[in-house]
C-alpha cells in the first residue's frame, strides 16, 4: 500500500504541487522490480520523444513546450538526478518505433512521449520486450495498456466526473448530442459508459453531420427528440474549434432551454476565452484542471521561458514528477510503481495511472455564468472524493 496525500498533508498540497514536489511515497511491504528501476534515488535515464522534425511549425512549438516543462520539472526534483535525452520523432509511427528502440539501446529506463496516439502505440510495441514503459502525452484510451500509459485527459475520465456530479444533483436522465466523426463516436461511447456506471439513464442519442449545413439541418429535429425524451441534461461532444458554438446556439433556439435542461460539455469550454461570451454555452458545465495549480504552473513557466505554456506542457512536467517520486522512494519504474492507487501530485492537480493504461485526474467542474467561469465543484486534492 502507498500513501501520498494523507489528512495531515492536504493543507500543504498547493505549495508542494506548485514546486513540483510529489508527496513522499511509503511502501508497506517489499517491492520487487520487474523492470528498470533506480533504487535509493540514483540517476534515472529518461528519453523524451517529441514531434519536432515533422516539417510542421506547430509540432516544433509543441516539442519545445514539452522539453521546457520537462526540464522545469527536473529542476524541481529534490534528491533525484534525471538524465534527460530528447529525441525528435516527427509524426510518423514507424519513426517513433525506431527512435524508442534507439533510446532504450542508449540506456533509457523509461520513455516520456510521444504525443500522437499511433506513434505512442508504435513506440510501446517496439520496446515492450525490453521491459520499458512509455508515458505518452496522448489522450486516446485506445492505445493505452500493456507498457503504454496515456498522460492526457481521456473522454472516459471527463465523462465519469461530469456524470457523477450530474447524478448527485438529481439529473439522472441524460441525452447525448455528438457529431458523426471518430471523436464524436468515441465521446458518445465514453458518456454512455459513464451513464451506465453511475446508475443514470440515457434519455436519447442524437447525431449530426460534421458540417455547417449538416448541423443546421439536423439540430431542429434533434431538439424535438430531446424534449420528447424528457432529458434533464444534454451532453455535447463537440469542441469549441468545431461545431459546439453553432450546435449549442441552435439547440437553445429550438426550445432546449439550458435553464431547464442542463448543458454539459465533454471538452474545455473556456479555450479560447472568447467562447465564454457565446450565448449557447451560458450555464453550461465542463471540467478543467485545478485552476489555482494551473495558474501557478503557467506563471512559473512564463517566468522561466518568457512565454506562456501550451495546455499540453503540464503533462511533460507531470511525467517527470511521477518518475522522480518513484525513484526517490526506491520504487520500480514499471506498472507496479506507476499504478500505485494514491497517485501523484501534478502541476494541474492530482493524477494516477490506472491498470488499463489510462490516467485519472482530479478535475474541477466549472459553469459559465455571465461570460465567466465559476467553479461549482472544486478539483479533489486526493482520490478520496471531490473537494477532499
Amino acid at each position: 500500500m502507498f500513501v501520498i496525500l494523507d489528512a495531515a498533508r492536504k493543507g500543504t498540497f498547493a505549495r508542494l504541487a506548485a514546486l513540483g514536489v510529489l508527496v513522499g511515497l511509503s511502501a508497506c511491504g517489499p517491492q520487487v522490480a520487474m523492470a528498470p528501476s533506480t533504487p535509493g534515488g540514483g540517476t534515472v535515464h529518461v528519453a523524451l520523444l517529441v514531434p519536432s522534425g515533422s516539417g510542421q511549425a506547430s509540432d516544433d512549438l509543441l516539442a519545445q513546450n514539452l522539453e521546457n516543462a520537462a526540464r522545469l520539472a527536473i529542476s524541481d526534483l529534490d534528491g533525484v538526478k534525471v538524465d534527460l535525452k530528447v529525441y525528435s520523432t516527427g509524426s510518423a509511427p514507424d519513426a517513433a518505433a525506431k527512435t524508442a528502440m534507439q533510446a532504450v539501446d542508449e540506456g533509457a529506463q523509461v520513455i516520456l512521449g510521444p504525443v500522437y496516439a499511433q506513434a505512442a502505440n508504435a513506440a510501446g510495441a517496439a520496446v515492450a520486450s525490453r521491459g520499458v514503459d512509455v508515458l505518452s502525452f496522448s489522450n486516446n484510451a485506445d492505445v493505452a495498456g500493456g507498457n503504454v500509459f496515456v498522460l492526457g485527459q481521456t473522454f472516459r475520465d471527463t465523462a465519469n466526473r461530469l456524470v457523477t456530479y450530474a447524478v448527485a444533483q438529481g439529473k439522472t436522465s441524460i441525452a447525448v448530442a455528438h457529431d458523426q466523426t471518430a471523436a464524436g463516436d468515441a465521446g458518445f461511447r465514453a458518456i454512455q459508459a459513464a451513464i451506465t456506471a453511475n446508475g443514470a439513464q440515457l434519455a436519447t442519442e442524437v447525431a449530426y453531420p460534421y458540417s455547417q449545413q449538416g448541423v443546421v439541418a439536423a439540430i431542429p429535429p434533434a431538439a424535438q427528440q430531446i424534449k420528447g425524451a424528457g432529458a434533464q441534461a444534454i451532453f455535447f461532444t463537440s469542441d469549441t474549434a468545431g461545431a459546439l458554438p453553432l450546435v449549442t446556439q441552435l439547440m437553445s433556439e429550438n426550445g432546449v432551454d439550458p435553464a431547464q435542461t442542463q448543458y454539459i460539455g465533454l471538452t474545455r469550454w473556456d479555450i479560447p476565452a472568447t467562447t465564454l461570451a457565446l450565448p449557447g454555452v451560458q450555464h453550461g458545465w465542463f471540467t478543467l484542471p485545478d485552476p489555482t495549480l494551473s495558474q501557478q504552473f503557467a506563471a512559473r513557466y512564463t517566468a522561466a521561458y518568457g512565454t506562456g505554456p501550451l495546455p499540453i506542457a503540464g503533462l511533460a512536467y507531470d511525467g517527470i514528477a511521477a518518475i522522480g517520486a518513484l525513484v526517490k522512494a526506491g520504487q520500480p519504474l514499471n506498472t507496479t510503481g506507476f499504478t500505485q492507487p494514491s497517485g501523484f501530485a501534478g502541476v494541474n492537480g492530482v493524477f494516477r495511472f490506472m491498470p488499463d493504461g489510462t490516467t485519472q485526474r482530479g478535475l474541477a467542474i466549472g459553469q459559465i455564468v455571465n461570460n465567466q467561469v465559476t467553479i461549482i465543484d472544486p478539483a479533489p486534492r486526493s482520490f478520496g472524493g471531490p473537494g477532499a
